[in-house]
């Protein structure tokens, strides 16, 4: 196998898809679900079930498309044609370098808990957040298995931690600790939409595996296999821990508490035990941004190879990676890390996921929908591909749920990054034209 030809087996595939779906949020949201009581169990749940759906469909689509890169763009711009599959791979690649710059401040975040003058200090904040970008950047130029095998590595690392919490903290669950369904003065239905929203993007990145598909051994079984096993593991993880906490810590203190996991480790194991989960939460953001920094460089990428991008970030290195892909993506999130650099950590946090979110959900509904045209206009009639119909469908109406339960801020922003691609489509295509 040649240098240009790197590609990761099954283990490093799965665990790009746990990296990247579990980052730092799992490590505070319990503390934001905790004022509505248990009912946020099944906000889990739904969130889960809506996950699971659409990792189905990102499996079942590799294999129709044997394995071909570019995930969302690509499965999106198979039915819909060129402008729609520029439009989703734009909004997909606009929130990716936007995350990247929400794990690092989550990464700065976790970190201060160990030094404090991080939180209080933006430029020290800043400039610790930069230093993680750019490590990972150079890490990811020496090819997607030096990439791979890190993400191996933080997954592990950052499992270990969460899985201790579930398991010993089962010995100490307490029922009469647990809170109430329901904590609030509103009624059941409308507080499920609220913690359903959310926890969601808690789980982006459960397509993760499908984007470097060239790269990655036997494709058309290892991706779906990676994407449903890593949604999955995933699903465990944040349902488990959740419940093992509302049984560990009183509602009233998780609901003040900064570092719900960590608390809930000193109960456990003491103070060092406690310091090992904190020790978790940047390992688990660290691992994230690297897994995110590898997938933003793939979509100029596919783009470029199909004339959509500028053919420049088609170029690859000796270690056979979109070298310049790869410069531009951290160039922009490190542009948006210092962006509001005079904000607090929380702040900061907080704007880049409103962000983030409805960049994803956008190509998450096309690809459900592409979808069901793809069996539709195959003619597939046959009683499999009337599943398959039934399964984009309510992906579809679940993606489409989700960008309307995001808010009116998201969907503002969400929508304007959209319509900002839509000369550059235009110029790049006039572009190619004239070079044909």
């Amino acid at each position: 196998m040649t240098k240009q030809n790197q590609k990761i087996g099954l283990l490093a595939a799965t665990s790009l898809v746990v990296g990247n779906i579990i980052g730092a949020g799992i490590f505070v949201l319990p503390a934001s679900l905790g004022k509505f009581g248990s009912i946020s169990i099944v906000g889990w749940l739904f969130t889960a079930t809506g996950a699971l759906i659409l990792a189905k469909i990102f499996s079942n689509f590799s294999k129709k498309l044997k394995g071909k890169s570019g995930g969302p763009y690509i499965y999106s711009k198979v039915v819909f044609g060129d402008f729609i599959g520029f439009l989703v791979a734009w909004g997909y690649w606009i929130s990716c370098w936007v995350n990247n710059a929400a794990i690092a401040v989550a990464i700065v975040s976790a970190l201060s808990f160990f030094f404090p003058e991080l939180v209080t200090n933006p430029f020290y904040a800043t400039i610790t957040g930069l230093s993680f970008i750019w490590f990972f950047t150079f890490t990811s130029s020496r090819g997607i298995k030096s990439s791979g095998n890190i993400q191996i590595l933080t997954t592990i690392a950052k499992l270990i931690p969460l899985v201790l919490i579930i398991l010993f903290g089962f010995f100490i669950f307490d029922l009469e600790i647990f809170p109430e369904f329901n904590l609030t003065d509103q009624n059941d239905f409308e507080i499920l939409p609220v913690v359903a929203v959310m926890t969601l993007y808690a789980f982006l990145g459960l397509e993760c595996a499908s984007i470097p598909a060239e790269n990655i051994k036997n494709p058309e079984k290892t991706i779906p296999k990676a994407t449903m096993a890593g949604t999955l593991i995933s699903t465990l993880i944040y349902i488990l821990s959740t419940i093992v906490l509302f049984g560990i810590i009183p509602a009233e203190n998780l609901i003040n508490s900064p570092a719900p996991f960590a608390e809930a480790g000193e109960i456990i194991g003491g103070k060092y035990f406690g310091f090992l989960i904190s020790a978790g939460a940047a390992i688990s953001a660290i691992g994230a941004l690297n897994g995110w920094i590898l997938i933003t460089s793939y979509v100029p990428m596919t783009m470029a190879n199909d004339r959509l991008f500028p053919k420049v970030f088609a170029k690859k290195n000796k270690k056979g990676f979109p070298y310049l892909s790869l410069l531009l993506g951290s160039i922009l999130t490190s542009f948006v890390m210092t962006m509001n650099y005079t904000d607090g950590l929380v702040d900061r946090f907080e704007f880049l996921i409103l962000l983030t979110t409805l960049s994803t959900l956008i190509p998450y509904f096309f690809v459900s929908v592409s979808y069901i045209l793809f069996h539709l206009e195959k003619r597939l009639f046959k009683i499999n591909s009337f599943r398959s119909v039934i399964l984009g469908l309510f992906g579809s109406l679940y993606s489409m749920w989700a960008i309307f339960g995001s808010g009116i801020d998201s969907i503002i922003y969400g929508t304007i990054l959209l319509i900002i691609g839509i000369p550059i489509y235009f110029m790049i295509k006039v572009k190619t034209k004239k070079r044909v």
